[in-house]
């Protein structure tokens, strides 16, 4: 039989953030009752007393409390930023990969360049400096390009390999990220290195976040 904690349960568990915020008791059980209230009722078929849903929400947050363990970033080395990016997203073909690897004698790594290739089922997407834009379009000109991005920012974490095989890394770095409402339009991710591609308008908001991690995991060592 389906009960109101039954559903209650369900509904935080879909809120990831909901469901953080009461495992540390910093949310109004009545404001969270009244606003899950509608969801309950139309889940069970019938009307719910906003007092039943408050118990259920004070039951699961002592379940929570018991296994709820606040991140912990020990591994983190440094935070390092790189602006005037571009992002090019081409559409995937056989004439494609060659092309691609022409562009590893373009770039000139010695002095600062950057390129990352992302290749997709159906697109391929090429991150490199703003200044290489014109020869990576130039060398793709026969090619269909999808998007291209301009004045875009790389914001990069370095930490150990342990982080490689520890559940929940990239859910303890993206959610404070998103908590600030900065828009993610790329993720690049290696073994040893996190990297976020961003607006430029939002570098330092983004930087600082990450900032607070690298020196969290500072103090905890």
């Amino acid at each position: 039989m389906v009960t109101v904690s039954h559903v209650v349960q369900k509904l935080i568990d879909e809120k990831v953030f909901v469901r953080e915020g009461l495992a540390q008791g910093i949310i109004s059980y009545t404001s969270l009752a009244e606003k899950i209230k509608p969801e309950v009722e139309e889940e069970l078929g019938k009307k719910v007393k906003l007092s039943a849903i408050v118990m259920a929400l004070r039951r699961y947050e002592e379940k929570l409390k018991k296994s709820f363990r606040e991140s912990s970033f020990n591994y983190f080395l440094e935070t390092i930023l790189k602006t005037d990016i571009c992002y090019i997203v081409v559409n995937e073909s056989v004439t494609l990969s060659p092309k691609l690897l022409t562009l590893y004698h373009i770039i000139d790594f010695k002095k600062g360049g950057i390129l990352n290739i992302v290749q997709g089922n159906y697109e391929v997407v090429v991150i490199t400096n703003q200044r290489y834009k014109k020869k990576v379009i130039g060398l793709l000109k026969t090619e269909k390009i999808l998007t291209v991005v301009d004045n875009l920012v790389s914001i990069s974490l370095t930490y150990s390999k342990d982080f490689l095989f520890t559940p929940g890394v990239m859910y303890n770095i993206l959610r404070f990220v998103a908590g600030e409402n900065i828009n993610i339009i790329d993720i690049i991710l290696t073994p040893t290195e996190l990297s976020l591609i961003i607006e430029k308008k939002d570098a330092m908001k983004c930087y600082k976040v990450l900032e607070k991690l690298t020196k969290k995991s500072e103090e905890n060592q």
